[in-house]
């Protein structure tokens, strides 16, 4: 490629070159470089958009096309020279094209700026990285439904402020973590609705006299429909910011998840073991195994918050139209954009691979007095007490067991009797964690049958 440090591709104003700071700053090539595959498209649909509306002939319209088909080539085999001097991922194409069709390149640019390029570019590419999260995201479901199928019956503690709480399904469990991962495609596929407009034809800021057709570059690029105000299309980065408020959302329920893997996995709970592939060892402790998969995509939300509100920093004092600030717009999506599809991967791997102890989930389920709640739903529904009464016989014999060193199922009739006389045999039927999970049967609660509904009701959903 030809080096054009002393000719400035934005033209004939400045009689000096850039000096080294100011091309160092001002330079976005070695990132934007990330947009290449979707420069050459957008210059693609112009080129024919151009040749159809008769702005260029369709052998130039041809030659550029054909042209940009080989830059990408290059870009692709690893044999494309960037050049800083160039500024950006734009121009260092449309220097190579240059090279490859010789003046036909110089019309590529006729009715638009690159300042609707970029935001054309910029779209394209959040929008194929939604639908790469989505993907992501579904198969990630799909581990998830495939744990909760098999533990649809399996028992376990349900904890809340992380203390034994009441007993669910391991099933339940899993399902929950699906529930909040479709929330997060849907986030996704929200964004990519408004996202789906399309900038080119923009031009800087006002528009074009050129008589162009800029429905025919929407369709040719997979959008909905040209955006209606050209101050707006070129100024505005809201779509970068949903798509960074909806994956910090999703990289905060894949923390979530993450820190349960730690929990779960450690010698205290041996609630799960995670494979080989997701674990590590000690260089010093040969007994240890780290689930350090899991700690590292608890901490991508860092990175992934950070991003977003680093952008929203930079965007909130900017007047219309374009402004340079809006070069540091690219960095953080990307680096976000990476970490998400990173932590979808490998909790994805993680969860397909993890085995689940159903004897220490069942173990850990009876502890920590779990079966309380229904003791008091017995006294209500048998005894007739009104529910806060029954909540305070409950509380006196959870104390009697803990003086005793006990579980409440552990306790003798008489015992359950000192704390409310109508108290009969049949109140130990309720206090198995089996029958405290099996009767939770309302919409959305834990028992297996209900599970097994939800299971097959999100696989026919995933397809």
């Amino acid at each position: 490629m030809t080096d054009q440090t002393s000719n400035a591709m934005w033209g004939g104003r400045f009689a000096a070159g850039p000096d080294a700071v100011m091309e160092a700053i001002n330079a976005s090539v070695s990132f934007d470089r990330r947009l290449a595959a979707q420069d050459i498209a957008g210059s693609r649909a112009h080129a024919a958009m151009l040749a159809a509306t008769g702005i260029l002939s369709h052998s130039d319209a041809e030659a550029i096309r054909e042209g940009l088909l080989t830059v990408l080539s290059e870009i692709e085999g690893g044999r494309f020279e960037f050049s800083p001097a160039l500024e950006d991922i734009h121009m260092n194409v449309e220097a190579r094209l240059k090279e490859i069709v010789g003046e036909a390149a110089g019309r590529l640019h006729t009715a638009r700026s690159r300042n609707d390029q970029v935001a054309t570019d910029f779209r394209l590419w959040v929008r194929d990285q939604i639908d790469a999260a989505d993907a992501g995201l579904a198969a990630l479901q799909r581990a998830l439904l495939a744990q909760a199928e098999a533990g649809a019956d399996w028992v376990m503690p349900g904890f809340t402020h992380l203390q034994t709480a009441q007993p669910v399904t391991w099933g339940h469990h899993m399902l929950a973590y699906v529930e909040m991962f479709g929330r997060d495609r849907g986030r996704l596929a929200d964004a990519r609705r408004r996202l789906n407009e399309c900038p080119l034809g923009a031009a800087a800021l006002a528009g074009t006299g050129f008589p162009i057709d800029r429905e025919m570059t929407a369709r040719e690029l997979g959008f909905d429909r040209p955006m209606a105000n050209s101050l707006d299309a070129v100024s505005d980065r809201d779509f970068a910011l949903e798509f960074l408020s909806a994956a910090s959302i999703c990289a905060m329920h894949l923390s979530r998840l993450s820190e349960e893997l730690v929990i779960w996995a450690s010698a205290q709970f041996r609630f799960v073991r995670l494979s080989d592939r997701f674990s590590t060892g000690s260089s010093i402790m040969p007994q240890k195994r780290n689930p350090d998969a899991a700690e590292l995509i608890r901490a991508k939300i860092g990175r992934i918050l950070g991003a977003t509100v680093a952008l929203f920093t930079v965007m909130k004092g900017l007047p219309l139209a374009y402004s340079k600030d809006m070069q540091e717009d690219k960095e953080q999506v990307f680096d976000a954009a990476d970490s998400l599809m990173l932590s979808l991967a490998a909790m994805e791997g993680m969860v397909r691979d993890m085995d689940a102890n159903r004897t220490a989930l069942e173990a850990a389920a009876g502890h920590g007095f779990s079966t309380a709640t229904d003791l008091a739903d017995w006294l209500v529904r048998e005894l007739g007490l009104p529910f806060r009464e029954a909540h305070h016989v409950t509380g006196r014999l959870v104390a009697a067991a803990e003086a005793r060193g006990c579980d409440l199922p552990d306790l003798s009739l008489a015992e359950m009797q000192a704390a409310h006389p109508g108290i009969t045999e049949a109140v130990f039927e309720v206090l198995g964690v089996h029958n405290s999970v099996a009767s939770r049967k309302s919409y959305g609660g834990t028992a297996p049958d209900r599970v097994r509904e939800q299971v097959a009701a999100w696989k026919e959903r995933l397809g």
